[in-house]
């Protein structure tokens, strides 16, 4: 797998508050060790990093409100941010998406000349889903690592209920099939960039 020398390392929402029994259960226990693999590769070639971080509303009983503990990176995201030798950018949103966020991630990416980007984090069938088919939509190369990325049981309409494991099967049907984005492995993606 050819990862560009310029690929953006996108990591979407890997906040304590996730930590919290508010999700139910969730599935991919390996998801923060291989995203924190994946932080020290890009990290250790000079590849640009961004940091998204949601910001509910505050007064919201989301475990991600704005001045809230759990509105704070995981520990061992907030270890690494600052620490690479490429470009850092932290993005905050309020919405699924971190193409809607602040500072504005296509211009970001588009005035640096990136054209590939790599999206891990939570909740694979929302945030991470939602960001990888916009970024697909403007053009860009999206791969999503499936394991480096977790999500929550949940329940839907008609009394139906899907666990972790069928949403993010689903997930990956929907943007590998429906050619949004390349559903790879973590494996697949740090081999691809190795040191240059």
């Amino acid at each position: 797998m050819e990862i560009n020398e310029n690929a953006a390392l996108v990591v979407v929402d890997v906040q304590k508050g996730f930590e919290e029994e508010f999700w139910g259960r969730r599935n991919n226990p390996e998801a923060e060790e291989n995203i924190a693999a994946l932080i020290d590769r890009w990290q250790e070639t000079g590849r640009p990093v961004v940091f998204v971080r949601h910001d509910s509303v505050e007064g919201s009983r989301s475990p991600l409100r704005t001045g809230y503990v759990g509105n704070g990176f995981k520990d061992f995201v907030e270890e690494r941010r600052g620490k690479g030798a490429g470009p850092e950018l932290l993005v905050t949103k309020r919405v699924n998406s971190a193409f809607y966020g602040e500072p504005d991630l296509d211009a970001w990416l588009k005035g640096s000349g990136i054209g590939q980007i790599v999206i891990v984090g939570i909740q694979t069938n929302m945030c991470n889903e939602t960001t990888a088919r916009m970024g697909g939509n403007l053009g860009y190369d999206v791969l999503f690592p499936l394991d480096a990325m977790h999500t929550f049981d949940l329940a839907g309409p008609f009394g139906w209920t899907q666990t972790a494991e069928e949403l993010t099967r689903a997930t990956a049907v929907s943007l590998h099939g429906g050619r949004f984005a390349r559903v790879v492995s973590t494996r697949e993606v740090l081999e691809g960039a190795a040191a240059r």
